[in-house]
């Protein structure tokens, strides 16, 4: 409890301190619940911290359930999926992994007693006269005609639903509410529809499947949750979550209560399950995990740290205002977090060649660089120097004014970590391109500067000796507008340099490069090894840059 005071506070941390303090729960019990039908992203990231966070600031318990009540989308792929980003994140559910289809035996019975009080009845209406019927936001609905149906006779259709006999969508149960609600949700809707589909835990057992908004608020009673925790669009879905507790013949102990918090809508995504598969299966992006994804499954393999997502979570806070987050808030968490904890090293992104003329041909020397300059403890690297060397294309210009503090003809850059060179003249190709730059170097400069002589450039650099190649994915934000939910045709505002690839050459220690270590390539950003990297071909995703380059994009 300690704990819990000294971390910022919202309004859910407020009704958990009051319940306590009344003694309405003497101990707290959450769950995250997700639906086995996709991989998890950013705004589920939101919903795994609140809480499991809570959970553990409350020394109490959280609970990881599949509610699982469509086979036809569900996957076991994604069972495990789930698991790994909820341990990737940093946190551990209490118990075993539940399972909505663990109740669905107690469901059914659920349903029947419903039926029994008069509450439920089985509808042979289509699909489409129950919309009809629904009524819409301005008009009542009418009541289907078999909504007076005997409870005798309910109960016989009901089985008849169970045993196979009906094929799908030609009945379905439905409590019997109010069709004149002004909450399109207690307009007698669905709780159980017909599927034939084999499913991932109960197998072929059963051929009906109960919905998710009765399976949800029971499966909170019969394992003991005490806050429900859910995003706004699930606000009116409250009245039918109390609805069927209230009318179930059982005193729950503890009464779970469901409160809902704003949704994470993050700039420059999109988090619809439909248009994040759209863009999977039309091959906007490589897959679930590709890199430009908001999955976690992509964040990770970017180079997300677990840390700067539950920092960014943190900062961000639970309220009730939907509100839209800015990007640059979660990359300043990514950067933060980077900056302070990965290793150096050097990276030549676009080659040219560097030749030191006054450089012995057949000398080569290590100099130590520090792995991190700002932090002593992480030691210093060992990196090769020799007369070749790599520079970026960029670091060169044949005439520059004084604002350019790189290499100009004539003038001199320090080599980084190195010596300082001046650039004495170049070779072009045919096409006016320069190939190479040739040098001479100062032997009294390594590592300093003689009195009275300043150097202002400093650039980075890869010796060609020992230098690996390397493939660079240059990523950048998916789409190029702030709100794409927004636009009638999202797909079209996909950024087209979300994606560029550049081959260039990394410094000789990165060969054993563990997939998914972030490192500080100096001057170019944030990289780490990607899966498909090896140590015969290297290949390294851009994480972030130094700084956002998205800040005055549109002035």
């Amino acid at each position: 409890m300690s704990e819990a005071v000294s971390r910022p506070s919202n309004f859910i941390r407020q009704i958990i301190d009051d319940d306590l303090k009344a003694g309405r729960h003497t101990t707290i019990h959450t769950r995250f619940p997700p639906e086995p039908n996709g991989f998890l992203h950013i705004g589920h990231a939101k919903s795994i911290c609140l809480n499991f966070g809570v959970a553990q600031d409350y020394q109490g318990q959280c609970n990881l359930r599949f509610d699982d009540t469509n086979p036809e989308k569900e996957n076991i792929d994604y069972v495990k999926s789930i698991q790994d980003d909820v341990k990737w994140l940093g946190f551990q559910w209490s118990g075993d992994i539940r399972y909505s289809s663990n109740y669905f035996d107690q469901l059914y019975q659920f349903a029947v007693e419903l039926i029994e009080q008069g509450n439920a009845y089985v509808d042979f209406l289509t699909p489409e006269e129950i919309r009809q019927y629904r009524g819409t936001l301005t008009e009542a609905g009418k009541p289907s005609p078999y909504r007076d149906t005997s409870v005798t006779d309910n109960l016989a259709a009901f089985e008849k639903m169970r045993s196979g006999e009906y094929a799908e969508s030609s009945a379905c149960l439905r409590a019997k509410i109010d069709m004149g609600s002004p909450f399109m949700v207690l307009r007698d809707p669905v709780l159980y529809r017909i599927r034939f589909a084999h499913h991932h835990q109960s197998g072929d057992k059963w051929c009906i499947y109960p919905m998710y908004d009765f399976t949800h608020c029971i499966s909170d009673a019969l394992e003991g949750i005490t806050h429900s925790l859910c995003t706004l669009e699930f606000q009116d879905n409250r009245r039918l979550y109390d609805w069927v507790l209230d009318n179930l013949a059982i005193d729950w102990q503890p009464r779970p209560h469901q409160y809902e918090f704003s949704r994470l809508n993050l700039e420059y995504t999109v988090t619809s399950k439909r248009k994040l598969n759209l863009l999977v299966a039309d091959h906007y992006v490589n897959g679930w995990d590709d890199p430009r994804m908001p999955t976690l499954a992509g964040m990770r393999r970017r180079g997300y740290s677990a840390f700067s997502i539950r920092d960014f979570c943190q900062r961000i806070g639970v309220t009730k205002q939907e509100n839209m987050v800015e990007m640059a808030m979660l990359e300043a968490c990514v950067r933060e977090d980077l900056n302070t904890h990965a290793p150096r090293a050097m990276a030549v992104l676009d080659p040219v060649r560097l030749v030191i003329e006054n450089y012995p041909s057949d000398q080569q020397e290590l100099i130590q660089a520090p792995v991190h300059p700002q932090n002593e403890e992480m030691g210093v690297r060992d990196v090769t120097f020799s007369k070749e060397l790599w520079i970026e294309r960029e670091d060169f210009r044949e005439e520059a004014n004084k604002k350019y503090k790189r290499l100009v003809l004539g003038k001199e850059v320090r080599l980084r970590n190195a010596y300082v060179v001046k650039a004495e003249r170049v070779e072009k190709d045919e096409q006016g391109q320069i190939t190479t730059i040739y040098c001479s170097y100062d032997p009294e400069t390594l590592g300093n500067s003689p009195e009275g002589r300043k150097v202002k450039g400093v650039i980075h650099w890869v010796s060609i000796a020992t230098a690996l190649p390397a493939e660079f994915r240059i990523y950048d934000r998916l789409f190029k507008v702030a709100n794409p939910a927004a636009e009638e045709d999202f797909v079209a505002a996909i950024n087209p340099e979300s994606l560029t690839i550049q081959h260039g050459f990394v410094e000789a220690g990165l060969t054993q490069a563990i997939v998914g270590q972030g490192y500080q390539f100096e001057r170019q950003g944030y990289f780490c090894a990607d899966l498909d990297s090896k140590a015969t071909s290297l290949v390294f995703n851009r994480t972030v840059g130094l700084r956002d380059t998205w800040a005055n994009a549109g002035e």
